[in-house]
């Protein structure tokens, strides 16, 4: 792996905020240590169309309370392709590009692993999804700025609750992993949280909303994750309204409110520390790794070892929310 001269930055799959924290953590690292940068617009796409913008440290003057990505963001089908692969190296190649930081989830990540097997241009990832669902680091960018949506709707959602003695079916995302709806649900105090990693949380809510169940309280708030079995809010809402005739039910659906507005503190910190630590892995040497926070400190893992394993959800968390919500 020869010197570093130049690196390429880009963010690819679904947008998180904090992005725009990491690009500018990346480029004014690579500025104070020489090097040259180069912007990589919509993802990986940019990277087979050459849609490449020089950038430097006043490129990103002004961005790290914004949401999104000054970079933009897309998927790439094309990258998954070795001709595809191929094509974005002759380009890195061609724009002097000798290392490349993606900010974005596990599926950009199986793309630059793909690519660091195929070709000699590393690639160092950041973390970048609100899900929070990548192993090797216990924090992705954009994950606490969701949280932080997800629960200021909801004390929102149950002042109206409380007011009409309704039951609010609020659905969050998380296709596949509910840590949104865990932290946002313990955070907001709901009643019932249903996640895609348990399969009893339903029965438990028919048992909290049957009339004979004690209950002094008259409204309920339940948190579902996009990936529940139970097939979301709405299909929840219809199977318990089936149930129960008499009660006056409601649904929110959050959807892509919680990809926006601007990054928490939290987010902007973390994705500040990242973005550094990214370039400095680069200049280490380092290819095919990810940048993980695990105890609050930086850490480095293998693409491969970070894709291969599973972030299992603590179920401490699932037991505390069950007893706080009884």
């Amino acid at each position: 792996m020869g010197k570093i001269k130049r690196i390429g930055v880009l963010t690819s799959g679904g947008d998180a905020p904090g992005m725009n924290a990491a690009i500018r953590a990346v480029v004014r690292t690579a500025v104070y240590n020489g090097l040259k940068v180069t912007g990589i617009r919509q993802g990986f796409y940019g990277m087979i169309y050459k849609d490449f913008v020089e950038m430097e440290a006043s490129s990103v003057s002004d961005i790290i309370q914004r949401g999104g990505t000054i970079l933009k963001t897309a998927r790439c089908e094309e990258f998954m392709t070795e001709e595809g692969r191929l094509t974005a190296y002759r380009n890195l190649r061609e724009a002097g590009i000798d290392g490349v930081v993606v900010i974005g989830g596990d599926g950009s990540f199986i793309g630059a692993r793909l690519f660091c097997e195929e070709h000699d241009i590393p690639y160092v990832g950041i973390p970048g999804t609100i899900d929070n669902d990548i192993c090797g680091t216990d924090y992705t960018i954009g994950h606490d700025t969701a949280l932080n949506t997800v629960v200021q709707a909801v004390d929102k959602i149950r002042d109206t609750a409380d007011a009409h003695n309704r039951i609010f079916f609020v659905e969050v995302m998380g296709a596949e992993a509910g840590y949104i709806a865990l932290y946002g649900g313990l955070a907001s105090g709901a009643e019932a949280i249903l996640i895609p990693e348990t399969t009893d949380e339903e029965r438990d809510l028919i048992k909290i909303i049957r009339p004979d169940s004690g209950r002094k309280k008259t409204s309920i708030i339940a948190i579902v994750a996009e990936g529940d079995e139970s097939g979301g809010a709405i299909a929840l809402s219809e199977k318990v309204k089936s149930e129960f005739k008499d009660v006056d039910i409601r649904v929110s659906i959050l959807g892509h409110l919680q990809r926006g507005g601007s990054p928490s503190a939290t987010d902007r910190v973390n994705a500040s520390k990242m973005g550094y630590a990214a370039v400095k892995a680069l200049l280490d040497n380092q290819k095919s790794v990810m940048i993980g926070l695990v105890n609050n400190e930086i850490t480095l893992i293998s693409f491969s070892r970070s894709l291969k394993l599973n972030k299992h959800i603590n179920h401490k968390l699932i037991e505390l929310a069950k007893i706080l919500s009884a």
